[in-house]
């Protein structure tokens, strides 16, 4: 056995992660196209049409991006009129985000995007289930409080 075997790209866990994220993210590009979204920008509008108004902080925390990241993307999908960033009224230091009119119609647009993609997939619903298991379960250390 070679001494560098572990440094093999084949025997990388985090190489067919990054290679998968990457080609699925490739995948949503052209039904994220049709609402002039990124897929960064999907991931935040998901999370707020759950939740209708959160911190940049809360926010941050589900899509396990930080607020210097998030604030040029939020900044986008204001001028997209997509959202609304005012300071909380009981706390200056905090920014809240809720959807406008143009972020709630918007998704109703992408109501089939999921759908459309897992027809994209290879894999069936049970291999689907259980590789989200094994992924959150990976997550688990960065868990959102």
């Amino acid at each position: 056995m070679n001494e560098f075997n572990s440094l093999k790209l084949e025997n990388q866990l985090c190489f067919p992660l990054y290679a998968c994220a990457k080609e699925i993210v490739r995948k949503y590009t052209p039904f994220l196209e049709e609402l002039n979204l990124t897929y960064t920008q999907y991931i935040v509008m998901l999370v707020l049409w759950e939740h209708k108004k959160l911190s940049v902080k809360k926010l941050g925390q589900y899509v396990y991006l930080d607020s210097g990241t998030l604030t040029p993307l939020l900044k986008k999908l204001e001028s997209l009129a997509l959202i609304q960033r005012a300071r909380d009224s009981n706390d200056e230091r905090m920014v809240i985000i809720t959807l406008t009119e143009g972020g709630i119609k918007l998704r109703k647009k992408a109501q089939l995007i999921p759908e459309k993609l897992g027809q994209c997939l290879n894999i069936s619903p049970d291999e689907a289930k259980t590789l989200y298991t094994l992924l959150y379960k990976l997550l688990a250390d960065s868990k959102i409080s």
